[in-house]
C-alpha cells in the first residue's frame, strides 16, 4: 500500500553532500513506487517556504536559526506547530528523519510519536564513545531512539557503532547502503575529448586521452580530490601527502574541489613548497559539476579519518577512477578489492598507497588495472531503486507490526531507563511535549487546518532493474525476495508477521 512520508533533515539541497543525496534520491524514487514523500528542511539562502523540485517532491524550508554547519539551533518545543500543521497539511503517517546531528531530525521524531505517527531513523555517521562532543551526542541519540519504530544504517560498521551508542537492540536496525545514479556519473565518452564542454569550469585541465593501456612514464597522472576540507576529512593528511607525493612522482598534479575551515592552510602549503602549478583548487562546486571534475583524474584520493560509507567513492568508481583511501569505518564494505587501495590513516601509509596506484595505472608490476570496467561493474551493484524496494520493506514491517507501543506511560518507562539524571530529564520533556500537544489540539483543532490536495500521480512504473514487478490490470503487484534485505533480524521479523498473509499486496 502507499504510504505517506516526511523526510526531516536540517540537511538538504542546494547543500550538496552525501546524506542531501541520500534523501533526495530515496524520495524520488519512492515517488515512482507510488508514496507520496515530502523533505521537510530548515530555510537556505535563497530558499523559503515551499518549493517543488523533480517528480512533484514538495520541500517545506522552515526559517530557523542556523547555528554550525547547517545544523538548526534546539529549542526541542517550538518547532512543533509548525511540524504538526505540516504534518495534518499533508496527511502523513510516517516520519522518516536523517543524520545523528539534525536538531529538526530529532525534534521531528519526538513530536511524530507524540501525535502517535510512525518513526524510521537513518544513521549516515559513525562517532566516537571517549571526547565530550560524542558523549553528549550519543546521549541525545539514546534519548531519541529510546522511542523509535525502526533504524536504517548505511553500513554493518554503522549499525555496529549506532547499537552501541544508543543502546539498541540489533534486531531492529537494518542495513541499507546507499546507492549512485550510475548514468549521472558515467566515463568520459569520446567525444567529450575532442569536443569539451564550453560550459565547464575554466580552471579544470583538459580530460585525459581514453585508453585501456598501461600509462607511460611521461603521460600525466591526475589525482582528484573532492571533499570538504574539514579535520574529520582528513584535510591534514592531504596537506601533509601532498608535498611527498608529488616530489615522488614528477608526473603527478592534483584537482582539489571543496571549501571548508582547512581550505586557508591548503593554500598556505600550497605557497610554502611553490605548488600551484601542479595543485589546482576548484573551490566549491555543485553537485552536477562533480562528475565533470571526476573525469579529468586517473586516482581518486580520499584520506578521511571517519565514513560511515562513503557515497563519494562509489560516484568515483562509477567514473572510472581507481579509489585510494584510508582503511576507516564503512568504507571497506562500499568497492571489490580490484577498484581500490587501502591506506592506514597515516602520511606515511597514504604515500605509499598513492605510489601503489599509479604503479598500478603504469603497468609496473605486469598487470595492467582496467578501470574501463569499473563503471559497469558499479551500475550492478548499486541501484537506488532498490534501495527503495528495501526501505518500503522497512515501512512494511513498521505499519504492520506493533513494534513500539503509542501509550504515554509505556513511553515514560522507556525514556525513564536512559539514565539516572539524563532518564528523568528525557521523561520531563516527553510530558510537556504531551501536554503542548494537547494544547494546540484545543487551540489550533485539525479541523481548522486545511489539507493539501496531492499531486494526480501515474501507476507507478516498472524499472528495467526491477525484476521483481510485474503488471496487473488492477495496478502494481510486487514481489520483494529476502534476498534484498542484509539485516537478519528484519528478516526473521518479516518472516514471521507474514506467515498468514499473502506475499503479494495491491498498490492502487
Amino acid at each position: 500500500m502507499p504510504y505517506n512520508i516526511a523526510m526531516v533533515c536540517d540537511f538538504f539541497f542546494p547543500q550538496p553532500g552525501g546524506v542531501e543525496s541520500h534523501i533526495y534520491q530515496l524520495s524520488t524514487k519512492l515517488i515512482d513506487r507510488g508514496h507520496k514523500v515530502i523533505i521537510i528542511t530548515h530555510a537556505y539562502e535563497g530558499r523559503k517556504g515551499v518549493r517543488y523540485l523533480t517528480n512533484g517532491l514538495k520541500v517545506y524550508h522552515v526559517p530557523f536559526l542556523v547555528i554550525y554547519r547547517e545544523t538548526t539551533f534546539p529549542t526541542v518545543f517550538s518547532f512543533f506547530p509548525v511540524f504538526r500543521n505540516i504534518i495534518i497539511r499533508e496527511r502523513i503517517e510516517i516520519v522518516h528523519g536523517h543524520a545523528s546531528l539534525s536538531n529538526l531530525c530529532q525534534e521531528a521524531i519526538l513530536h511524530a510519536r507524540t501525535m502517535g505517527l510512525r518513526t524510521v531513523f537513518t544513521d549516515h555517521s559513525l562517532f566516537g564513545f571517549a571526547d565530550a562532543t560524542s558523549i553528549l551526542a550519543n546521549k541525545l541519540l539514546k534519548f531519541t531512539l529510546s522511542d523509535i519504530d525502526h533504524v536504517i544504517c548505511v553500513s554493518h560498521t554503522c549499525k555496529e557503532n549506532t547499537v552501541l551508542r544508543a543502546s539498541l537492540d540489533p534486531l531492529m536496525v537494518s542495513v541499507i547502503p546507499n546507492a549512485v545514479v550510475a548514468s549521472d556519473f558515467r566515463p568520459l565518452h569520446p567525444s567529450e575529448v575532442t569536443s569539451p564542454n564550453p560550459h565547464s569550469n575554466p580552471l579544470l585541465p583538459p580530460p585525459p586521452p581514453i585508453t585501456s593501456q598501461a600509462l607511460g612514464p611521461d603521460d600525466t597522472i591526475t589525482i582528484v580530490v573532492i571533499s570538504r576540507l574539514f579535520t574529520n576529512k582528513g584535510t591534514d593528511l592531504l596537506i601533509a601527502s601532498i608535498p611527498r607525493i608529488l616530489a615522488t612522482h614528477t608526473n603527478v598534479r592534483f584537482i582539489i574541489a571543496g571549501s571548508g575551515p582547512k581550505a586557508i592552510d591548503l593554500e598556505q602549503m600550497l605557497d610554502r613548497h611553490i605548488l600551484h602549478d601542479r595543485v589546482t583548487l576548484l573551490g566549491p562546486v555543485r553537485h552536477e559539476e562533480v562528475r565533470d571534475v571526476m573525469v579529468r583524474g586517473h586516482i581518486y584520493f580520499h584520506p578521511s579519518l571517519t565514513e560511515a560509507f562513503g557515497t563519494v567513492l562509489v560516484e568515483a568508481a562509477s567514473c572510472n577512477l581507481l579509489i585510494v583511501c584510508t582503511r576507516v569505518g564503512g568504507i571497506p564494505e562500499v568497492l571489490p578489492g580490484h577498484m581500490t587501495v587501502f591506506a592506514k590513516p597515516e602520511e606515511d601509509d597514504l604515500v605509499r598507497a598513492t605510489s601503489e596506484a599509479v604503479e598500478m595505472l603504469m603497468g609496473k608490476n605486469g598487470h595492467v588495472i582496467r578501470r574501463d570496467r569499473f563503471h559497469e561493474q558499479v551500475r550492478m551493484m548499486y541501484s537506488w531503486q532498490d534501495i527503495a524496494r528495501r526501505t518500503e520493506r522497512v515501512y512494511d514491517l513498521i505499519t504492520t507490526n506493533e513494534t513500539q507501543s503509542f501509550a504515554l506511560i509505556d513511553r515514560l518507562k522507556r525514556y525513564y531507563g536512559c539514565g539516572v539524571w539524563a532518564g528523568k530529564l528525557f521523561v520531563l520533556c516527553v510530558v510537556v511535549d504531551y501536554l503542548l500537544y494537547v494544547f494546540l489540539e484545543l487551540w489550533f483543532p485539525r479541523k481548522d487546518i486545511d489539507v493539501c490536495r496531492d499531486w494526480p500521480k501515474k501507476a507507478w512504473r516498472n524499472d528495467e532493474n526491477d525484476v521483481d514487478a510485474l503488471k496487473s490490470s488492477k495496478g502494481t503487484v510486487r514481489r520483494v525476495r529476502d534476498s534484498l534485505y542484509s539485516d537478519s533480524g528484519l528478516r526473521t521479523s518479516l518472516d514471521s508477521s507474514a506467515a498468514g498473509s499473502s506475499p503479494e499486496k495491491d498498490q492502487t
